[in-house]
């Protein structure tokens, strides 16, 4: 037998380590990537707290600044101011005549322009009187026959008075006679009234102004027929000077406005448009209506204007304000040199370069000027730069200047 040559031994392969796929090299990576990301994002916070507390820094550090304020000055003045009650009135005419015809006729004749100023007894419309007029020579004709046997009556009573006188005739006849020239006379009468009544339609064709005053928008043209007594108004004449203005009061005020009426003090009136920007006229209160209306508690008044300058029109909505009084020798200051703290109002007084917080009680107001109690004419306070002011400042005089005091509060006194 053939000798089998001796078996190797099998040796099973080493394991060999394995190779690195792409996905765990891309670990790594990203690691890296988030970290720079990271350490950007701490670089950006840092760099902004560090400029936030430089601000702060500075911001305190300002704050912290004890250099004088720059403030504007203001001086008490010593004067009038007036006590005003504000109301929306309305221009009321005091005459607004509104004709219509009293026959009926054809428009002849428009005499006026739209808008013309007229005076009273100045022709407006001419009617067709031609009908009227023909109606006024029968009674004129009627009237002269009557007349004739009126005196003819009185003749024979004459002669029957002379013949009774010498027992001519019996006195029944002399009564009858007496009787008729009576019933002669109504009848005479009469025909005077049919005159009289027939000039009146003849002067009713003939439209006159009855006031002074503007006439409105031409309602009618000649050829026109319009009946008597209709409701259309043929022309509106309105009385514009004078004129008035209707206001509202509150009940509540209106005691101190009756007491300066009943010293017989007569009460100015001004009229402003509607922003309260002009001044439109100024006038005198005239009358106080008689009684409160309940619904809404306040009382009619009408105050009296010139008007030479036409600026008041009728229906117009204004603003008035009735002086009731003015306050004498008063401290005035303005309006915007008083702070509060509260119920707590004061001024910051200049003295000696500081400024010092002084307590003050405000009065009236008007255009920006008050009324105050606890300071002089001639003390000095500031008007300015209150965000920075406190009490015992130190301050710098600017060289800006405000309105006067004494100037606005002239304004006010009457």
């Amino acid at each position: 037998m053939t000798q089998q040559p001796p078996s190797a031994s099998v040796v099973s392969p080493e394991p060999q380590p394995p190779s690195q796929t792409p996905a765990s090299t891309r670990k790594p990576r990203r690691l890296w990537v988030w970290a720079v990301i990271l350490l950007l994002f701490g670089l950006l916070f840092y760099w902004v707290i560090r400029q936030h507390n430089q601000a702060q820094s500075a911001g305190g550090g300002r704050r912290g600044m004890t250099g004088p304020v720059s403030v504007i000055p203001a001086t008490a003045k010593q004067g009038n101011i007036g006590v005003y009650l504000d109301a929306i009135g309305t221009v009321t005419p005091v005459y607004t005549a509104s004709m219509t015809a009293q026959v009926t006729g054809v428009v002849t004749a428009v005499h006026y322009r739209e808008g013309q100023y007229v005076h009273k007894g100045e022709s407006l419309i001419d009617l067709d009187a031609r009908p009227y007029e023909a109606q006024l020579i029968q009674a004129q004709g009627a009237l002269a026959r009557d007349q004739a046997i009126l005196a003819a009556a009185q003749m024979d009573l004459e002669r029957y008075r002379q013949a009774w006188a010498h027992n001519a005739i019996p006195r029944q006849t002399l009564e009858d006679q007496e009787k008729t020239v009576l019933q002669a006379q109504g009848t005479v009468k009469n025909d005077e009234g049919l005159v009289k009544y027939s000039q009146l339609q003849v002067d009713y064709c003939h439209i006159i102004s009855p006031i002074t005053g503007r006439v409105g928008l031409r309602l009618v043209d000649p050829g026109n027929l319009v009946t008597a007594n209709g409701t259309t108004s043929l022309v509106v004449v309105t009385q514009s000077q004078p004129i008035t203005i209707i206001f509202t009061l509150s009940e509540e005020n209106l005691s101190p406005v009756l007491e300066q009426m009943r010293h017989g003090n007569k009460l100015t009136v001004e009229a402003w448009d509607r922003e309260l920007d002009k001044q439109l006229a100024v006038g005198k209160l005239s009358t106080v209506d008689n009684q409160i209306d309940t619904t809404t508690g306040t009382v009619k008044l009408r105050a009296a204007f010139d008007n030479k300058d036409n600026i008041l029109f009728p229906n117009q909505f204004v603003n008035t304000r009735l002086l009731v009084t003015t306050l004498e020798n008063q401290v005035l200051i303005p309006s915007s040199a008083i702070q509060r703290n509260g119920d707590v109002a004061f001024v910051y007084l200049i003295q000696n370069g500081k400024a010092v917080m002084h307590t003050v009680k405000p009065g009236i107001a008007e255009k920006g000027v008050t009324a105050v109690q606890g300071l002089q004419p001639g003390d000095v306070v500031a008007d300015s730069s209150f965000e920075r002011l406190q009490n015992g400042a130190s301050i710098v005089i600017s060289k800006m200047t405000l309105p006067s005091t004494s100037q606005v509060s002239g304004e006010s006194a009457p």
